[in-house]
């Protein structure tokens, strides 16, 4: 990660980070950083009141990562494009990266030589001066390069034997050339081919065999038919269609509750930036028999409430261990597959099933648009009718949970007993105990335990999700802590 250098004081480790200490310019803002593995880019530096000291505040690049839209406590200090994509963090924890210069000596081993006033800059590679003179121009050509082959040329050029990484994003290639020239890739493992206005024409037949992972976005004339075309690639793991328009996908080899014979070893898929608004897109990804990891932000099927749809897809995806770089953990999909069993245990009834076993038998078309929720009964139990009778409540987000209260910390403090909304936000139920307690929201630290499960302590962490959301239930107590 290079970014320029504009800055007062800082250290600099031996892996050649940037960390900087509690005296910044002001151009820090726009400045890209990177937190514990996530970036982000700097949109406020200065005071948040009423807590002493500087902070910076940043927009993630993963909107999942934040907690708010850039307001605290009422106060607007920056702007979000999405509500959850911001947070303030303290000055020390951000890494501000590495410098050009810095990096290529690193890399390099390079030694400078002094700039000379016509801006050239002369650097040692091994013992031959280099001068690096119009680099700019150099690298706009670069970014402006296509290939062009010879007409008429039917033999593939030369084996390069050991490459294993390729990238001919935005040169122009097409498909057939990829395939012309990939018997002499016959060690590639990772192929990037992004922004070349690609269609995929024919199978890959004997080449790209070892390829792990293919990234094919930005290319928009792709279908889920052409896709169909690479699904025998045998070890693929890791496809990237982001921004290719993709909005529909079909395994045609496989039932309901079935698993493809397609895509054999995918486990991650990227989506992101498509035109998927169906629910028949995420069912025919459970069909799939090594998928594990999705990334499907911002399509308009998770438009509108996202706990809800996030909630939906960790049910109808039984493998999925990740969800938008999020990993998702027991209790989550516990909570997730029982509130998925639980909203449509009606339609469920209406379409013919039944808590006997003998008697339950959906109808095709309900089995269609919910093919695990047969699964899920069998793993949980047919929903009972006590349980319906709430499901209008769950729909109209009314429903009040009784929660006891208490302060594992505070001996003194009275166990406290409240009514709050399953919908409410953790945030919300922050400030409704900063209230009560007159301790500030900053300092509090929630979890809650359930009789459901004894002996366990379950962290509320993520602000802007809702109790129900975290799975808690009537009965249920909140721990706090400060």
């Amino acid at each position: 990660m290079l970014y320029p250098l504009r800055h007062h004081r800082s250290h600099i480790l031996d892996s050649g980070c940037i960390i900087m200490n509690e005296t910044l310019t002001s151009d820090v803002i726009g400045r890209r950083v990177e937190v514990n593995g996530e970036h982000a880019t700097v949109r406020f530096y200065g005071t948040v009141p009423p807590v002493a000291g500087l902070w910076l505040g940043v927009e993630w690049d993963n909107p999942e990562r934040g907690k708010h839209d850039g307001s605290h406590d009422g106060t607007r200090y920056f702007q979000c494009r999405h509500p959850t994509g911001g947070s303030f963090i303290r000055l020390h924890k951000a890494n501000f990266g590495v410098d050009f210069l810095t990096a290529l000596r690193k890399r390099y081993v390079l030694k400078d030589r002094p700039e000379e006033d016509d801006g050239e800059q002369v650097v040692m590679i091994g013992n031959r001066p280099v001068k690096t003179i119009g680099f700019d121009s150099v690298l706009k050509k670069q970014r402006e390069n296509k290939l062009r082959f010879p007409s008429g040329s039917s033999s593939p050029p030369r084996k390069f034997s050991a490459l294993k990484v390729l990238v001919l994003s935005q040169t122009g290639i097409t498909w057939a050339e990829v395939l012309h020239c990939a018997a002499a890739w016959p060690a590639l493992q990772e192929l990037y081919l992004e922004s070349n206005n690609i269609s995929i024409s024919e199978r890959p037949v004997d080449v790209l065999q070892m390829v792990k992972l293919l990234d094919l976005s930005s290319n928009q004339l792709i279908d889920e038919n052409q896709l169909l075309l690479i699904a025998d690639l045998p070890r693929l793991e890791h496809l990237i269609l982001s921004n290719t328009g993709i909005s529909s996908l079909h395994f045609p080899d496989a039932g309901i509750g079935c698993k493809t014979s397609m895509f054999p070893s995918l486990q991650h898929l990227v989506v992101n930036d498509n035109g998927i608004s169906q629910w028949s897109f995420i069912n025919e990804l459970d069909k799939l028999q090594s998928l594990h990891s999705l990334s499907c932000l911002r399509n308009p099927l998770t438009e509108g409430n996202r706990a809800e749809t996030l909630q939906f897809i960790i049910a109808r995806i039984g493998q999925l261990r990740t969800l938008n770089r999020c990993q998702i953990l027991p209790e989550e999909r516990r909570g997730a597959e029982l509130d998925y069993r639980k909203a449509f245990g009606n339609e469920w009834k209406k379409a013919g099933g039944h808590q006997d076993p003998d008697k339950n038998r959906p109808h095709e078309e309900f089995l269609a648009a919910h093919p695990r929720y047969q699964s899920l009964c069998l793993k949980y139990g047919a929903p009972e009718d006590g349980e319906l009778k709430t499901q209008q409540a769950f729909l109209l987000r009314n429903q009040l949970l009784t929660l006891q209260i208490k302060c594992p910390n505070r001996l003194d403090q009275k166990v406290l007993e409240k009514q709050l909304p399953e919908h409410m936000t953790i945030q919300k139920v922050k400030g409704l105990l900063s209230r009560l307690l007159r301790v500030p929201v900053s300092d509090l630290l929630l979890s809650y335990e359930s009789p459901k499960m004894p002996g366990r302590e379950i962290e509320l962490e993520n602000d802007q999700q809702s109790l129900q959301f975290h799975s808690v239930e009537n009965g249920d107590c909140l721990l706090v802590r400060w």
